[in-house]
């Protein structure tokens, strides 16, 4: 692998601000010096032809001891290191001018605590670049362990060319946060300029497996090697490349060699596609008239048909080979985050979610082995938090914490947004059959019961003691979001179900229909929210009783408390 960032640390330096002790040893005493700056630059040139130089590398760091750098700054402002790199520049125009062609010498002085008093670390190569004073960046590149938590890496500007990452400083030209793959490994950026999408190169090439995930919009990098992190999963890094706002405009619209050759839309990373139930989109296959072939035969396996038009059996076979039988169901698809500030006379602090690394909920907060998790605080924020770390979110954001599936958060719907912050799409949405007389939904009914996976105390944290419980009152969805309804008998002293916010004894009822599903709103109180199949907001379910039900389509969702369920026929 060719040697894109030349390090080296220089020892026995007197005065490390002292340039010409860092660039040339006095004397002639050729054998016995030891190599200092020019020497090194001159061992080592950006381009040769046979043995002669015919250019010079020209960007230069250098790392003095960081107490040395506070001192400066402290005493001079850090006038002795500007001084420096001054002085160091002029001596490289000096001595290899006639190398340098139109390129321009930059230093730039840091400090860094593991060097000893003495020592001066030196970097260049075609992968160090230091940007013009006025150069503002075109790329901003972050990476992640979990696809939760971002940490900066490095900006790219329009005229650097390449950038390594690693996690050895030595080696790379910048260290990634994290770097689970040792010091042999790296991640190579090629730039070719505002028109076009940074290519990403591995290496060693074959000791790695980068690809494009398309729905996180980032690169996801696993080692060839077997090695693992500390859950035992596949040690793997990702990696996120975004066009800064401030970056010039591209003479066209970005259509990059990107994997898959998606369009990046001129925004520095190719755009996830939509998908049911995230996005606006048309309307699922499954719901299209289904074209007939020649024969004027219908497509069997496509769409249930009715008796009078299934295909006549043949011998040897039966009715029920060929005929899906209808079934009712009602899947919990996602959960509604709520604003916990309309619930503060209640105590509640923390609402909080986890998931295994199965992407299940995880009816235990407190148990280890936690992949990801979010919450929602008393001031309605929302954050993620993993093993790297906690961050604020922002919907819409996707999350990968294992290679299995993503989780995506995604904004609540405008009508909705007084109640609700979020909602949380479940990577496992969780099915139940919705029988076939009329059901009852909510705290005090069996029915999908099995569906409200946060009826449970664990997942609500109340007062400033962080300790589970205080709420003993009926909590629920209504219009003025009050406590309702006093205590629940036998439940008076035990602690709160996080259900107990948004969510009545008895919220609705539903009926399956030949036209869809009768919804019939049981307490007066509780808020309900009509979705349709792509989770946009549709109506809010005000008069519906019994008599005068309100018809939710098959397929479409209905959003009681924390709960986003979909029915389907």
């Amino acid at each position: 692998m060719p040697i894109y960032v030349q390090h080296q640390v220089l020892g026995r330096i007197p005065d490390v601000f002292n340039a010409e002790s860092i660039w040339q040893a006095p004397g002639l005493a050729l054998f016995s010096r030891r190599p200092l700056l020019r020497d090194l630059l001159e061992r080592s040139p950006r381009e040769h032809r046979g043995r002669a130089a015919t250019r010079c590398f020209s960007h230069v760091t250098l790392m003095l001891p960081q107490e040395e750098v506070d001192d400066d700054y402290h005493l001079t402002r850090g006038a002795r290191a500007r001084e420096l790199a001054q002085t160091l520049a002029a001596l490289h125009q000096k001595d290899f001018g006639d190398l340098l062609g139109n390129d321009q010498v930059r230093y730039d002085v840091l400090g860094k605590e593991e060097l000893a008093p003495g020592e001066v670390e030196v970097r260049f190569g075609h992968a160090v670049y230091l940007p013009a004073p006025d150069e503002k960046a075109l790329f901003n590149v972050c990476v992640s362990r979990d696809g939760a938590v971002w940490k900066p890496v490095c900006p790219i500007y329009p005229n650097q060319r390449l950038a390594l990452i690693g996690g050895d400083d030595g080696m790379a030209s910048y260290v990634a946060s994290g770097w689970p793959f040792g010091a042999d490994g790296a991640v190579l950026l090629l730039n070719d300029g505002p028109d076009a999408q940074p290519v990403v190169h591995m290496r060693p090439k074959d000791a790695f497996d980068c690809g494009f995930d398309a729905n996180a919009g980032c690169y996801v990098i696993k080692s060839r090697r077997g090695g693992v992190d500390a859950q035992g999963a596949p040690a793997r890094m990702m990696l996120k490349i975004t066009r800064c706002s401030s970056a010039p405009a591209s003479s066209a619209r970005m259509a990059t060699h990107t994997p898959g050759g998606r369009d990046t839309g001129g925004m520095g990373i190719p755009l996830a596609p939509q998908r049911a139930g995230v996005a606006p989109s048309a309307a699922p296959a499954v719901w299209q008239v289904r074209p007939r072939d020649s024969a004027g035969t219908d497509d069997a396996t496509a769409v249930p048909q009715a008796a009078s038009r299934a295909p006549a059996t043949r011998g040897g076979e039966t009715d029920a080979t060929y005929v899906p039988l209808a079934r009712q169901r009602v899947s919990l698809v996602a959960l509604a985050l709520p604003r916990l500030s309309r619930y503060r006379d209640t105590g509640a602090s923390v609402l909080e979610i986890p998931f295994s690394r199965t992407l299940a909920i995880q009816s235990d907060p407190d148990a280890a082995g936690h992949a990801i998790s979010f919450a929602v605080n008393a001031a309605d924020e929302l954050s993620v938090r993993t093993e790297a770390g906690e961050q604020r979110v922002t919907a819409p954001a996707s999350f990968t914490p294992v290679d299995a599936r993503a989780i995506r958060v995604l904004p609540a719907p405008r009508q909705m947004t007084e109640r609700y912050c979020a909602l949380l799409a479940l990577p496992l949405p969780v099915a139940a059959p919705a029988g076939g007389a009329r059901q009852s939904f909510g705290r005090r009914s069996a029915a999908l019961a099995a569906l409200r996976l946060l009826d449970s105390p664990r997942f609500l944290r109340c007062g400033g003691s962080g300790v589970h419980g205080g709420l003993t009152g009926d909590v629920n969805g209504g219009v003025d979001g009050c406590i309702n309804g006093g205590v629940d008998a036998g439940h008076a002293n035990k602690p709160a179900s996080a259900d107990r916010i948004g969510l009545s004894r008895e919220a609705f009822s539903y009926e399956a229909s030949p036209e869809g599903f009768r919804i019939a709103r049981l307490a007066p109180t509780q808020a309900l929210y009509h979705l349709d199949d792509q989770l946009r907001f549709v109506a809010s379910v005000a008069e519906a009783s019994v008599e005068t039900p309100y018809l939710l389509p098959p397929g479409h969702h209905l959003v009681a408390g924390h709960y986003v369920l979909r029915f389907d026929v």
